[in-house]
């Protein structure tokens, strides 16, 4: 495998845990990275996930992990900043990071690969993003279900 190869691996490997996601994310392609014979790709979600959904979106994405067959290497439970990291069987690592304001990053990083010109991705961003920008903004797509903020059990809104 050369390293357009293992691009195009990453960014299946992100359009798998994307497509399992329901409902759907609104997202943006972030930086390609290139080493001497490594790759990273990004995806950054646009839409607005709530502390409360937070959990749910990290569970969903285990499951997928765990149900085909990548390794879980670490979890950080950070209230504010949660993030995932697991291994693919044919050595990609994935990670779901949580940021500032809660905007989810998702990363695949390539293992070492034959060195080649990389080439962007050929999916479709789901998120409007303005060509001029120079970083990509904070989540500012409401969805009725991840952006929901639902009151803690036992505490009675407005008190």
């Amino acid at each position: 495998m050369n390293m357009q190869g293992a691009a195009e691996r990453a960014d299946q490997i992100l359009d798998g845990v994307l497509a399992e996601i329901q409902p759907d994310m609104r997202w943006v392609h972030g930086p390609t990275t290139t080493g001497n014979c490594t790759v990273i790709r990004r995806r950054t979600v646009m839409t607005v996930v709530s502390a409360q959904r937070r959990g749910s979106l990290l569970g969903v994405v285990d499951r997928f992990w765990r149900k085909n067959g990548y390794r879980m290497r670490a979890v950080n439970n950070h209230v504010d900043a949660p993030a995932m990291y697991a291994e693919t069987e044919d050595g990609f690592v994935v990670s779901l990071i949580v940021a500032d304001k809660g905007q989810v990053h998702f990363d695949v990083n390539s293992p070492c690969v034959g060195y080649s010109e990389v080439a962007d991705p050929t999916r479709q961003a789901t998120a409007p993003l303005d060509p001029e920008a120079e970083v990509i903004p904070r989540p500012n797509i409401h969805s009725e279900f991840w952006s929901a903020e639902t009151p803690e059990v036992g505490v009675t809104p407005g008190r």
